[in-house]
């Protein structure tokens, strides 16, 4: 897209940069929010950053254009291999997070299931015993109000193609509330019962907040 001439109307500009990141995201040119914002006000020569849900939900539009009904076929798919992975970790009170649980994954998506441990090597070896292919193992480390902490990052490569990325935490932040830095609203994503329910009764049940 190519800049754009003055113009008044504040709420097609947003949608235009919202559209514009999108698609960046999309197409794997960015992968932050932030980035993919700025870059795209600076493609199309504005300086108005629309919020991530605006960006998203023009992803999800995007994503519902291109790929049809074999987007709704990839979640269930992706639900089911998250289950099968979280029936393997249920002693570590594994929860789907991400856009396989808010049903808005696009082919590009992976699937996020947490998990936690006071012992992260555990959750390694249960997801080798499973013969899964283990990709990656990374610690990240966040500092947050004041306190440091770190969580094992378990990468996974499946044999459809999905990858999936197991976060493993401590045991001490189970209880502690997120919210997500796109919708707003409190992360809550779905433990092994309430998945398997979805898939069978709602497969493509979708988790976004109402505008």
């Amino acid at each position: 897209m190519g800049r754009l001439r003055p113009s008044n109307d504040h709420q097609t500009l947003r949608r235009m940069v919202a559209r514009e990141a999108a698609f960046l995201i999309y197409t794997s040119q960015e992968k932050e929010y932030k980035q993919a914002k700025i870059r795209a006000a600076e493609t199309l020569g504005v300086r108005i950053l629309p919020s991530n849900r605006e960006v998203a939900e023009e992803l999800d539009a995007i994503a519902t254009d291109l790929e049809g009904r074999e987007r709704l076929k990839r979640l269930v798919r992706m639900r089911k291999e998250a289950l099968e992975i979280m029936w393997c970790l249920k002693a570590f009170k594994p929860r789907l997070i991400g856009s396989v649980w808010r049903g808005t994954a696009h082919k590009n998506s992976d699937i996020d299931i947490i998990a936690y441990s006071a012992n992260p090597e555990k959750v390694l070896q249960k997801l080798r015993k499973k013969h899964l292919t283990i990709s990656e193992v990374k610690e990240v480390q966040v500092h947050k109000n004041g306190n440091k902490r770190s969580s094992l990052h378990i990468f996974v490569s499946l044999p459809s193609g999905d990858e999936a990325e197991i976060i493993v935490k401590g045991t001490d932040e189970e209880h502690i509330v997120e919210r997500c830095e796109i919708y707003g609203d409190i992360i809550k994503g779905l433990n092994i019962s309430q998945l398997k329910n979805i898939i069978e009764r709602d497969p493509y049940m979708k988790f976004v907040p109402r505008s």
